[in-house]
């Protein structure tokens, strides 16, 4: 790191200069090898573009070398997606390349195997809409009836990454990237820090459980405090989070040794102990309170747009939410549907692998709810988990979804190289680490340029995925564009996957589809949990 390396390059120096002197000049050619080390070390530690070389001098250059001989050593590397179709170094390496304002083109057509099983695709018209016609800033207004503050957000987001989870450079990089480019940015559920307001990016407040930033001495929620730094003019949502899906139904520890005075301050916390986050909310106890909450939420914030955030598990239990909405006519301005495959540094592999609805089916579900219920007009619905291309937002608008939010994306945007480190507060790129000698390698001035290009550029590149449909506007995608493959010979549209119901066919208990009638049955407003169904 760069103490070593001073220490290290000042020794060799001195060392090699006495051989020199006293020896024989012929150690004056070490002597000079070592001096253009050290002259390149010191450049690497001023510069402000590269992370790596920040915070490893001299040798953080060999992962440019690597990056450089990647494409023919990276050729069969690929990871699985959560459906099952191959998602290789191709992805990956977009994000980068439109990070950094390089070209994001890839030699010899697609390298993904167009006759597997689970391969997607969008289809596109022999008519395509020219980009010059399109629209290309796509956006989506959020509020309802009950909202005085409207928010006319981007299609595309960042999703909740905490300050604490992730350094505070990281976060002012985020949210000045995020002023530049006019998008939001989810604050995640450790508090609104210096570090979000520093910048002046739109802002997503995120509640969660512990309520950090908005509580009293005993956890619970502090409704003037919450209505203090609600109201400030950077935060345009406020977000209630019920469950992520890298973790849906466990809460969290923040142990004392990494409880910072600063932490401690932004959290509403004492600092140097040992805090809970419980998995479930301690300010409702049933689908009925939530919802009064959220309104309450709204009214505190001065009438701000208020949603929530969950990963789907019991459908009773959301279809409870929906009941509860209508029983008390008041509707959250959005709801954010995350997928299990969220990521997250802070969960046992049992949860981030086997539990909660992947993205796709929680977003069919929720979409197929509000709209049999007749309350999608209310809501707008934002899509969240392992969205890393325009693709991807394309099939969730296509679900349904009216946006997206996006956390993987945005950390490779930031230089994130996949160390997999994020739990150990190791991360050698700065960002997922409060490790001071290693968030000094992360200049946000810089990678607030890189997170604006990136969203920037996927935006352009969904617009002409939607041009090249056909279509002039986000809102007419629907299933029916989207094709996967089942077998070697047989393809079906997402419409034949997951067939859509019409708005109000579910307020006729006779007209709701079979596969759903099990789930109403054991639906409760008044409390949460599986319930016995009626004979």
């Amino acid at each position: 790191m760069r103490t070593n390396f001073c220490i290290l390059s000042s020794a060799s120096l001195l060392i090699t200069l006495a051989l020199a002197i006293f020896l024989s000049p012929n150690w004056y050619v070490l002597f000079a090898i070592v001096l253009g080390l050290t002259i390149l070390g010191y450049y690497d530690m001023f510069q402000t573009r590269h992370t790596i070389m920040r915070n490893y001098p001299v040798v953080g250059r060999l992962r440019y070398l690597l990056e450089d001989l990647r494409p023919k050593m990276y050729q069969y590397f690929i990871e699985s997606d959560i459906d099952g179709r191959p998602f290789n170094r191709v992805d990956r390496s977009t994000v980068y390349q439109r990070a950094k304002g390089v070209r994001d083109t890839i030699p010899f057509g697609t390298q993904l195997d167009l006759y597997a099983e689970g391969y997607e695709w969008i289809c596109h018209s022999i008519a395509p809409k020219p980009f010059e016609t399109l629209d290309h800033d796509p956006r989506f207004l959020i509020g309802n009836k009950d909202c005085k503050h409207p928010y006319s957000a981007s299609i595309l987001n960042i999703s909740a990454m905490s300050f604490g989870a992730i350094s505070g450079n990281a976060v002012e990089a985020l949210n000045a990237g995020a002023k530049i480019g006019n998008f939001a940015h989810n604050t995640g559920e450790g508090g609104l820090s210096d570090y979000h307001l520093k910048h002046g990016g739109d802002l997503i407040w995120q509640i969660g459980t512990a309520y950090f930033g908005c509580r009293d001495e005993e956890g619970k929620f502090n409704p003037e405090l919450f209505a203090e730094k609600a109201k400030h003019p950077h935060v345009k949502m406020i977000e209630l989070k019920i469950s992520q899906g890298a973790k849906p139904g466990h809460g969290g520890i923040l142990p004392a040794e990494k409880n910072s005075e600063e932490i401690a301050r932004i959290r509403h916390i004492k600092p140097h102990t040992r805090v809970n986050s419980p998995p479930y909310h301690s300010a409702f106890n049933s689908p009925i309170e939530m919802v009064e909450f959220i309104q309450k939420l709204r009214d505190l914030s001065g009438g701000k747009p208020v949603g929530f955030k969950l990963c789907i598990g019991y459908k009773s239990e959301f279809i409870s939410i929906c009941q509860a909405m209508l029983d008390l006519d008041i509707y959250p301005d959005y709801i954010a549907v995350d997928g299990g495959e969220g990521g997250t540094g802070a969960a046992p592999p049992e949860f981030s692998n086997y539990v909660g609805a992947p993205l796709i089916d929680g977003l069919d579900f929720v979409h197929n709810i509000l709209n049999g219920l007749d309350i999608r007009k209310h809501i707008k619905l934002i899509a969240s988990g392992k969205i890393t291309s325009a693709f991807h937002v394309a099939r969730a608008i296509a679900l349904g979804a009216d946006g997206c939010y996006q956390a993987r994306g945005m950390k490779m945007a930031l230089g994130c190289i996949q160390a997999l480190l994020c739990n150990t507060n190791k991360c050698p790129t700065g960002i997922t680490t409060q490790d001071p000698r290693l968030t000094i390698g992360l200049v946000p001035e810089d990678k607030k340029v890189r997170v604006a290009n990136y969203h920037e550029k996927t935006i352009k590149n969904f617009v002409e995925l939607l041009g090249a449909t056909g279509l002039d506007e986000a809102k007419n995608l629907t299933r029916s564009h989207i094709y996967r493959r089942v077998s070697l010979n047989a393809m079906i549209t997402y419409e034949e996957l997951f067939p859509s119901i019409k708005a109000g066919t579910m307020l006729n208990e006779e007209a709701i589809p079979a596969k759903y009638k099990s789930d109403f049955a054991q639906a409760n407003k008044n409390r949460w949990g599986i319930h016995p169904i009626a004979v």
